[in-house]
């Protein structure tokens, strides 16, 4: 089939691409020509092919197989965070919080009611505002100069940061393994993902300086509970890479902090001061419930503006009824109380399941945060298939991962609703489908 590719730079290249698979001239899974073949017959360089085909690939429009060639991505979305629809299994893979942990807000509602918001009024109310003015404060740069915007939650920040400061095709630092919904905001975005690898300590140093290397506007990172790892950044990383970040004071660092109150770990910033384009995100879903559609976002006085004007074409606020029910609930003794416990419950189930799997021979640490992400010594897709056969539905790493390097072999747990008995279950059967799937446990020595 003959394809009518034109262009003479990587950009007019792409768009040419682009055009042809939007037309539905080039269909999912359809092979696109080689490197070679194209550069010769367009008379350019072959590194010109190469880099549209990189802006593709990133913008996940097409897709990259080994010796299978490069082929039309199929455009099914990213996967996505909570229960699988319509599977019978045990679902352990869900990222939830605890629904018996989620402050029951019957009282707190009685107390919301009030004069009607009309249009033009503040689009913040005025209490929550204080309140979440010191919320944020207390983790900033002393001189900072933060204004504040309520958003729709955390991931309508992110989307709207990203937005408002790039433009199709701009390259973004993303952590990897990355949290699902920052994948798919950036893929539905256009931007070109470039994955920044993450360890005990939060993102390298390594990572970070080689992505700033390469020209990203935009850096999304997790200084706690970082999901699906649940590495938190350490005072010294932190450190370590504001001053890598220093050299880049108008590459915009978006800080999403979506455990917040629940944490077991101190905050700790990529945000030195100075820094011109930056933006800290803290939504409440995690302790008030995914159904509370709130974050507060704290950035620079541009970032506010520019963020502000994204608002507008849509939805200006968010519902006042919404922010004086979140502002009850936070300002409400009991329920911060409930919320301390929530965080203490979830540290201590994981690191009680972490204990669990050692003893069958399979080592685990635990971070921070609602799940668990386990070493494995076999593929992890291999062994969540083996615990389908046992009644479980897990979470195979290779879902999280943006640096293709072989399958994952990681696999991430929500277990913290499970109780003792099933726990000791599922542990037992992860090491079950270890064996299954090839993989040797670790033997313990007797003393």
């Amino acid at each position: 089939m003959d394809l009518d590719i034109r262009g003479r730079s990587a950009s007019e290249i792409a768009d040419s691409l682009r055009a042809l698979i939007e037309r539905g001239d080039l269909r999912p899974g359809q092979a696109i020509p080689p490197v070679r073949a194209l550069a010769d017959g367009l008379g350019v360089n072959r590194n010109t092919v190469v880099a549209a085909y990189r802006q593709l690939t990133q913008a996940g429009v097409i897709v990259t197989r080994g010796r299978g060639g490069t082929r039309v991505a199929d455009p099914a979305p990213v996967a996505q965070e909570g229960f699988a629809a319509g599977s019978v299994l045990r679902d352990v893979g869900t990222g939830n919080p605890d629904p018996d942990l989620i402050p029951d807000p019957s009282s707190a509602l009685a107390s919301v009611a009030g004069r009607p918001v009309l249009y033009g009024e503040p689009v913040i109310d005025p209490a929550l505002e204080e309140w979440a003015r010191e919320w944020m404060r207390q983790d900033l740069a002393p001189a900072a100069d933060m204004r504040l915007t309520i958003t729709s939650g955390a991931a309508d920040a992110v989307e709207r940061l990203l937005a408002q400061a790039l433009t199709r095709d701009d390259a973004v630092a993303l952590e990897d393994p990355c949290f699902l919904t920052s994948i798919h905001t950036v893929r539905i975005g256009g931007y070109r993902a470039v994955p920044v690898p993450v360890d005990d300590e939060g993102m390298t140093v390594e990572g970070l300086r080689a992505a700033l290397d390469q020209g990203v506007r935009a850096v999304v990172h997790t200084p706690r509970a970082q999901n699906p790892t649940g590495a938190s950044l350490s005072k010294r990383r932190a450190e370590q890479l504001r001053a890598v970040l220093r050299d880049h004071p108008y590459v915009l660092v978006i800080e999403d902090d979506h455990f917040s109150l629940l944490s077991r770990q101190p905050f700790h910033s990529l945000v030195a001061a100075g820094h011109r384009r930056w933006a800290l995100v803290r939504s409440v879903s995690k302790f008030l419930g995914p159904d509370m559609c709130l974050a507060v976002t704290a950035s620079d006085p541009e970032t506010a503006e520019r963020l502000a004007m994204r608002l507008t074409p849509g939805t200006t606020w968010v519902s006042h009824l919404l922010q004086r029910l979140t502002l009850a609930l936070v300002t409400d003794a009991a329920t911060m109380a409930a919320i301390e416990r929530a965080g203490a419950h979830y540290a201590a189930r994981n690191a009680a399941f972490v204990q669990r799997l050692s003893a069958q021979g399979v080592p685990a640490g635990a971070g921070d945060g609602l799940n668990l992400w386990i070493a494995l010594p076999v593929p992890a897709r291999a062994v969540s298939e083996q615990l389908m056969r046992r009644g479980w539905l897990a979470r195979p790493g290779d879902e999280f991962v943006l640096a293709e390097a072989g399958p994952s072999h990681r696999l991430r747990l929500t277990v913290h609703d499970l109780d003792d008995p099933d726990a000791d279950r599922l542990a037992a059967d992860v090491a079950a489908a270890v064996r299954a799937a090839g993989g040797r446990l670790v033997t313990r020595e007797v003393a």
